[in-house]
């Protein structure tokens, strides 16, 4: 699972014409620290198919509000560099598997 921040997230991300997952997470912030290893774990096993990252929003403020990302967890789906799904809050690592195989 790649590490994005402000000086790689556009090339990675938004230069991109892979369907890609990112993880916007805080250190601090319990819900995101559950979910990562799942992603993680999803990342393992749909990793062939498509580009996984997170990006440590405490690290990353500006980038996070660029991406208008206003609560956590926050995991956000990208194809050719535009967002097509936003899933906030209350997330399942059920729910974003779901959303990943209907997304390929």
């Amino acid at each position: 699972m790649d590490v994005f921040d402000k000086d790689n997230f556009d090339a990675q991300v938004l230069n991109s014409s892979d369907l890609v997952l990112v993880d916007f997470w805080s250190p601090k912030c319990e819900p995101c620290q559950e979910l990562l290893p799942e992603i993680e774990a999803l990342a393992e096993k749909y990793g062939d198919k498509m580009k996984f990252g997170k990006v440590d929003v405490s690290e990353n403020r500006r980038l996070a509000i660029g991406q208008q990302v206003l609560g956590l967890p926050t995991v956000v789906f990208y194809k050719n560099g535009e967002k097509v799904v936003v899933m906030s809050k209350d997330i399942t690592a059920e729910d974003v598997e779901a959303k990943i195989k209907e997304l390929l």
